[in-house]
């Protein structure tokens, strides 16, 4: 007798969608921002990973209407679902002005966020995947891991607007990078968001 295999919940199969997708854009931004060769290629892939993104968005919304018993509490799943996104959306905007700013030499501030945001991306996914099978407990090493990684990215924007004002005198270069500094960091606040809301999952569920 065959043994029908139990269906993933769509909500936690949605979710890691878009982990696995959030991964997937944080290894593509940072496999290529030190190396520049086609901003506009560049964009494009990041926006095709936002919109990738913005689907499952579509989707969870989608099934939370017409969805009447939920695995978690429908607002945790909403609000996991923004900070997800906000996390893509910071990426791809980040790319976005590189093309628009026509910025093909990214200085070694911009290639450590990268890797904070490649790292951070993974402890989302581990987690995340971790929620989907109910081992909540567990996911609190990648928030604390996700909390540290901020706070990397804190020092590595003290440290890149110091270099800034002291090294660069062209105002409009000096513009271009402080506000890629600062959507990065950002990002990374974005990723500790994901973080703050699974800690609240595993207090109400737990």
């Amino acid at each position: 007798m065959k043994i029908k295999k139990k269906k993933k919940d769509i909500f936690f199969e949605t979710l890691e969608n878009m982990a696995d997708t959030v991964v997937q854009a944080a290894d593509y931004f940072s496999q290529h921002v030190s190396n520049l060769q086609d901003v506009t290629l560049f964009a494009n892939e990041m926006k095709k990973y936002e919109s990738q993104c913005d689907d499952y968005v579509h989707t969870i919304i989608t099934e939370l209407n017409k969805t009447f018993i939920t695995p978690i509490e429908r607002d945790d799943i909403m609000e996991l679902t923004t900070t997800l996104d906000d996390v893509l959306d910071g990426i791809e905007a980040t790319a976005s002005r590189f093309y628009m700013y026509q910025l093909v030499e990214p200085d070694e501030y911009i290639v450590q966020f990268a890797e904070i945001l490649r790292q951070s991306a993974y402890e989302i996914q581990k987690a995340i995947h971790l929620l989907s099978q109910k081992k909540l407990l567990a996911i609190r090493e990648y928030t604390i891991r996700l909390n540290d990684l901020e706070n990397q990215g804190d020092e590595v924007l003290r440290n890149c607007i110091k270099n800034l004002f002291a090294t660069v005198s062209d105002p409009i270069e000096l513009i271009k990078r402080k506000e890629i500094y600062e959507r990065l960091e950002t990002t990374t606040d974005d990723c500790e968001h994901v973080a703050n809301v699974l800690e609240s999952i595993i207090m109400r569920n737990s």
